[in-house]
């Protein structure tokens, strides 16, 4: 006779690992680099149609109106990514009390691209959740000439065998225990291993 099976919440977070793939650094970073490698500006799909990604870039301009210019790239540290985006703005928009917003949502429309063309050239699934806020920052070279400078960082959910950034050492830890280390040479305080040529004898405190 066989027994009743109960559902338990373990039991379910063991399916869900057991069918989820989990991808190497590697494969991750070639499948971005190909993601990079086809979305330069004018680039085509296998039907010759123009790619999507969601820049001002791919608007149409009349021919007496300048073309905007922008573009995005991305960098991959550990299990996070960073897209960053550049394009040029005018004094109009800057006024515009939802142009923060309209940034944000640029980086949301290009993580929704990568995500795509992602499964399409490796045929897994990129999954990732927001890691931090956005930073952006506007420069000028003169009254005309503005661009906007945006990134944006992503955490990888499902890359194996790296070191988790929540729980990686941070500059300041490493440099503190660096410092600590040679500080107590010779000390058992620090648990600091003594020189090899040292030579002297222990002083004995009276």
């Amino acid at each position: 006779m066989l027994g009743r099976v109960f559902w338990t919440k373990e039991a379910e977070e063991k399916k869900i690992r057991r069918t989820r793939h989990m991808a190497t650094v590697e494969e991750i970073a070639r499948g971005i680099s190909q993601v990079l490698a086809d979305s330069y500006d004018g680039a085509t799909d296998e039907d010759g149609n123009p790619i999507k990604i969601g820049l001002k870039r791919e608007m149409e301009a009349d021919i007496t109106d300048k073309r905007v210019m922008d573009g995005f790239g991305m960098g991959l540290s550990g299990n996070i990514l960073t897209i960053k985006y550049q394009g040029d703005v005018t004094m109009k928009e800057l006024k515009d009390k939802g142009f923060e917003s309209d940034t944000e949502q640029t980086l949301a429309d290009i993580l929704k691209f990568v995500k795509e063309h992602y499964k399409r050239v490796t045929g897994s699934s990129l999954s990732c959740k927001p890691h931090g806020n956005m930073r952006m920052s506007v420069q000028s070279t003169s009254r005309v000439r503005n661009w906007v400078e945006a990134q944006m960082k992503y955490k990888i959910t499902n890359m194996d065998n790296v070191v988790d950034c929540d729980a990686a050492p941070t500059g300041e830890e490493l440099l503190d225990k660096s410092i600590r280390d040679f500080l107590g040479m010779g000390k058992k305080t620090f648990g600091a291993k003594e020189a090899d040529n040292v030579t002297r004898k222990e002083e004995k405190s009276e």
